[in-house]
Order: structure tokens, then sequence, then C-alpha cells
């Protein structure tokens, strides 16, 4: 075989080795999201109700039409957009303070970093149910509230429209506490000390310093945590699921919650892939802001 051949061959070799790699777990995405995605896609252009004897039947942009004039998705989008605005900030801003905290030098501050992890490692099923149970009009919130003497009968957290979903925030909120306190505490400790020695001759000293320097500097990670949360709050489900099953009254639906709404309870296969369609266009927004920010913090830096 002459040596260009070699050469070549060699070359397509190394060429293909990283794909060959990657075969197994693009094999693995192909069948379990990508398929599955372009299906969803298709589907949401037909009517298909799980009849299986009955192949989907090409409607266009009706599901499109019904969704622009469903007053229970727009109910949902609401909800779903204040979560986003009532979740966000508390764990972007939260996390950050607790990971100062628990980044001291301080006998048994290992306990304290445990402590507020713990919740991130509870399955939110064991969360939910436990909250539930808090929450519940003879449960401990109530009891001490009635001790304190603050409410005769208690706040009606999950059943009353005004209260059901903040009090579902409030899961998320300390769910994510810790997860994000983790991400922040990785960005602290990359920090040199250095930096706050000088500070400090500079009369940069207390909570000062950490405006001036820990803010600027844990600027990714703070765009980081913003986008995370504000995805994961746009895809909540299990606590809105466990807790209130979207009541009373739709008042703590998400979106995600009505496409299995519309998927598994009411068998409208089609309408919730429209849905869904739509949720990934928010999704996709949201990342793709996170991009250019990112890319402008990268600039400026």
């Amino acid at each position: 075989m002459p040596k260009w051949m070699l050469k070549d061959r060699s070359l397509l070799l190394q060429w293909l080795t990283p794909y060959l790699f990657l075969l197994p777990a693009l094999l693995v995405l192909s069948l379990t999201v990508f398929y599955p995605a372009l299906q969803a896609f298709y589907l949401s252009f037909t009517r298909y109700d799980f009849d299986l004897t009955q192949p989907p039947v090409w409607i266009g942009l009706k599901n499109f039409r019904r969704l622009w004039s469903d007053r229970v998705f727009w109910e949902t989008f609401r909800n779903t957009v204040l979560y986003l605005v009532g979740v966000v900030p508390i764990l972007v801003t939260l996390p950050l303070g607790l990971a100062i905290l628990v980044n001291q030098k301080l006998r048994g501050i290992r306990w304290f970093r445990v402590a507020y992890y713990t919740p991130v490692i509870i399955s939110m099923v064991v969360a939910g149910i436990a909250w539930k149970w808090l929450y519940a009009d003879n449960g401990l919130l109530n009891q001490l509230l009635k001790l304190a003497n603050l409410s005769t009968s208690g706040i009606p957290w999950l059943t009353s429209p005004s209260w059901a979903i903040f009090s579902v925030m409030v899961v998320t909120v300390w769910k994510g506490l810790g997860y994000y306190m983790v991400i922040y505490l990785a960005g602290l400790q990359a920090i040199p000390e250095d930096l706050y020695e000088a500070a400090a001759i500079d009369g940069s000293d207390g909570i000062k310093k950490h405006w001036d320097i820990t803010v600027p500097l844990m600027q990714p990670y703070l765009l980081l945590v913003a986008v995370i949360s504000a995805i994961s709050a746009t895809k909540v489900f299990e606590e809105v699921y466990i807790m209130t099953q979207g009541g009373p009254r739709n008042s703590s639906k998400t979106i995600v919650y009505y496409v299995y709404e519309q998927a598994f309870q009411d068998l409208e296969m089609s309408y919730a892939c429209t849905i869904g369609l739509v949720m990934f266009l928010i999704i996709l927004g949201l990342s793709l802001l996170r991009l250019s920010f990112e890319r402008l913090t990268v600039k400026e830096h």
C-alpha cells in the first residue's frame, strides 16, 4: 500500500476516534432525547389522543390557535412567571450570603455546610410530603402561630388561592439553597486571600469588602445561578404535584403540570406537545440569554 494512502488512513482514524467514543452516548441520546423531541414537535401539529389504532391526523396550527385562546394556559403561564420572579432573586442572593458565612475558617463550620446542604439530597417526594404536613390546618406552622397569638384559626397555606403558590415557592427555595451555596462556595474559595488583605489596608473591611471584591469577582457564578434557577423554576413539577396538584382553582398550576395534566389525565397528547413546545422555546430563550451575558462578561474582563 502506498505511503500516502497509509498516511490518509491514519489521519482518518485519528479524526474518527473521538466520534467512536461518543457513538454509544449519541445512540442513547438519540433514542431517549432527540427522537422523542422530534416526535413531540411533529405531534404538536396533529390531533392524537393515545388511540393506537388511529394514526395522528395533521391539523396544522389548530393546536396553537387553541393555545392562544386557552384561559387555563395563560393562568399557568402567569403562575410560572410569578414563580420566576419570586424564586430566582432569592436563590441568587441568599445562597451567596450562606456561602460567605460557611466559607469562614471557624471550628465546626463543616457541620453547618452539611446542615445547609442536607435538603438537596432529600427526595422531593419526601420533602413535599413533610412540608404538606407542616402546612396542614393542624400542622406545626399553624400551631406555632396560634401559640404566639398571631392567628386564631391558622393560615390556609395550601387551600387558599392567595397562599398556595407562595407556600410551594418556599419549598423550592428551601430545597435549592444548599445546591447553589456549593456553587458559590467553589467560586469564593478561588478568590485569593491577598485581595481581602489589600482591601483591609485600604479601609474596605467587613461587609464592604464583599461588596467591593466578592460580588464583582463572583459575577460569572451569579449569572450561572440566575440562569439555572430560572430554568428550574420554569420546569417546577414535583412540588406542585405532591402538595397542591395545581389547586385551588389553578392558582398553583404551572406549565409543566399543565402538560402532564393534558397528556396523562385528559389524554390529549398532541395539545400537551404544543404546550411543551412553547415551554421549550421559553427555556431556549433563557439559555441564549445566559450565553449572551456570558460573552459580554468575558469581553469586559
